[in-house]
C-alpha cells in the first residue's frame, strides 16, 4: 500500500494550493492559485467538497479577493462574497465561513488593511476545524463497546476538512486504538465519492475495507455484518434532522430496521442555529449528466430525465447520536437549544 502523505489544501506564498479531487484516485493533481473565482469554480466542480472544506476554502478565497486591491475595496469584497455564496446552498459551513470574514470586514476602519485582517481570519478557521477533527475523533471512541464494523457513506476524511475528517477522523481514531475491524464503504453514487475518495483515505491510513455499492447496504446488515453506522452531515437543523449525501437517509431507515446504531458526526459550525427542522434545509440538485456519465463516458442516453438531489435528510430520531467537537449528543439533541 501506498502511504505517501497528501493534503486536501494549504495556504501558501499567498495562494491557495488545492487537490483536484475529481481526478482521485486515479491522479493526485494540485492546483495552486490566487484567483477566487478560480477557487468558486473549483468548489462548484467538486474539485474541493466536503462542508467544512468548502468553507475554509471560501475563506480564504475571500480573502484572496482583496490582496492586491487599491481602490473601491468594499466593492470588490461584496463581488468576491456574492459569488463564492451562490458556489453550493446546502452546505452550511460554507455561509458560516463567508459571514465570520464579512463581521471582521464590516469592523475595519481602514479597509486597505482587509487582506491580511481577513486572511488571519481565514486561517484561525482552518485551524479551528483541524482542532475540532481531533476532538470529534477522541469524542466518537465512546460509541464503541467491543471491535466493530463500521458502515459510512460518501467521504468525510481529510478530503472533506480541514483535519483528520469527522466520521472518518471518528474510524481512524478507533482504529489505531483497536477499536475498528473493518470497514464497508458506500461506493456513493452518482459521483462515486466513497469508491474513489473514502477507500483513497482509507488505504493511505492501513484501515481494512471492503467496497460495495449502495444497495448492498441492506443485505450487509441482514448478513449481521455491520456493527454501527456513522456518516457526516452537511448541515444540521435545531431538532438534530441532518442533511448529507444521498442515499443517507436510506441507510438510516436501514439501521433503524436491522436495530444497528446510526450516528453522525459534524463540528458545531455543522449546525445550524436559524432552522427549527431539516423541511427549512435548501437541497441542492446537480446536472442529471453527473449520473448519466462515469467521467467523461457516457453510460446512458443523454435525452433521459435524471432525478439528481445531491442531499438528503435523516430525521433526528433516526440518529442514534451527533458527534460533535463538545461531546456526543442524542435526541431531542438539547445541546443545540
Amino acid at each position: 500500500m501506498n502511504r505517501t502523505e497528501y493534503f486536501s489544501i494549504k495556504f501558501e506564498n499567498h495562494k491557495l494550493i488545492f487537490l483536484d479531487q475529481t481526478k482521485l484516485p486515479l491522479e493526485e493533481v494540485y492546483v495552486e492559485t490566487d484567483n477566487y473565482k478560480r477557487i468558486a469554480e473549483a468548489i462548484e466542480r467538486l474539485e474541493i467538497r466536503g462542508a467544512p472544506l468548502i468553507g475554509i476554502a471560501a475563506a480564504y478565497a475571500l480573502a484572496i479577493s482583496l490582496k492586491n486591491v487599491k481602490t473601491e475595496i468594499e466593492k470588490e469584497f461584496n463581488n468576491a462574497f456574492q459569488r463564492l455564496a451562490s458556489t453550493r446552498p446546502t452546505a452550511v459551513n460554507l455561509f458560516s465561513a463567508l459571514n465570520d470574514l464579512k463581521n471582521e470586514f464590516q469592523k475595519l476602519k481602514e479597509k486597505k488593511s482587509a487582506y491580511e485582517v481577513l486572511l488571519s481570519k481565514a486561517i484561525e478557521i482552518h485551524k479551528k476545524d483541524e482542532e475540532f477533527c481531533l476532538k470529534i475523533g477522541r469524542n466518537g471512541l465512546s460509541l464503541f463497546k467491543r471491535k466493530s464494523n463500521v458502515l459510512t457513506h460518501c467521504n468525510t476524511g481529510k478530503l472533506a476538512t480541514g483535519g483528520i475528517g469527522t466520521a472518518f477522523g471518528i474510524i481512524k481514531t478507533a482504529f489505531d486504538n483497536a477499536l475498528v475491524n473493518h470497514v464497508f464503504a458506500d461506493e456513493t453514487r452518482p459521483l462515486l465519492q466513497g469508491l474513489r475518495l473514502t477507500a483513497f483515505e482509507l488505504d493511505r491510513s492501513g484501515v481494512p475495507f471492503t467496497l460495495q455499492t449502495d444497495s448492498s447496504a441492506a443485505e450487509l446488515m441482514k448478513q449481521g455484518k455491520v456493527d454501527m453506522v456513522i456518516t457526516g452531515a452537511d448541515r444540521i437543523a435545531l431538532n438534530g434532522d441532518s442533511a448529507n449525501k444521498i442515499g443517507t437517509y436510506n441507510l438510516a431507515i436501514l439501521a433503524n430496521y436491522h436495530k444497528i446504531p446510526f450516528y453522525i458526526a459534524a463540528p458545531s459550525t455543522t449546525i445550524d442555529r436559524s432552522i427549527a427542522t431539516g423541511e427549512e434545509i435548501i437541497i441542492e440538485y446537480r446536472s442529471g449528466e453527473e449520473l448519466l456519465t462515469i467521467g467523461q463516458n457516457i453510460i446512458s442516453s443523454s435525452h433521459f430525465k435524471a432525478f439528481t438531489p445531491a442531499f438528503d435528510v435523516t430525521p433526528g430520531h433516526l440518529i442514534s447520536g451527533i458527534v460533535t467537537e463538545e461531546g456526543v449528543f442524542s435526541f431531542p439533541y438539547n445541546f443545540i437549544r
